[in-house]
């Protein structure tokens, strides 16, 4: 699971904001809005005949390959980094 979400905004003619964001805690803050969506996921998986426990389990394995991941969004002079720990 990320540890940690990392967000770098260059702004043109100004200093970059950085700011650094802990996952677990902000997890922690919206887990009846998680639970919700497992829910909501699940009963969608039984409308459509899909195996509840493989599309959580490959939910999961999605989540879990985060770390690492790098997004870069340029336009013009401006540029959004978010890098996933």
């Amino acid at each position: 699971m990320p540890q940690l979400l990392t967000v770098r905004v260059k702004r043109p003619g100004g200093r970059p904001i950085r700011i650094w964001v802990p996952v677990l805690p902000v997890v922690l803050v919206f887990s009846p809005v998680v639970v919700l969506v497992v829910l909501v996921a699940a009963m969608a998986c039984l409308v459509y005949r899909i195996s509840v426990v493989r599309a959580l389990g490959t939910g999961w394995r999605v989540v879990s390959a985060l770390p690492g991941t790098r997004v870069d969004i340029e336009q013009g002079r401006s540029a959004v980094l978010v890098t996933i720990r």
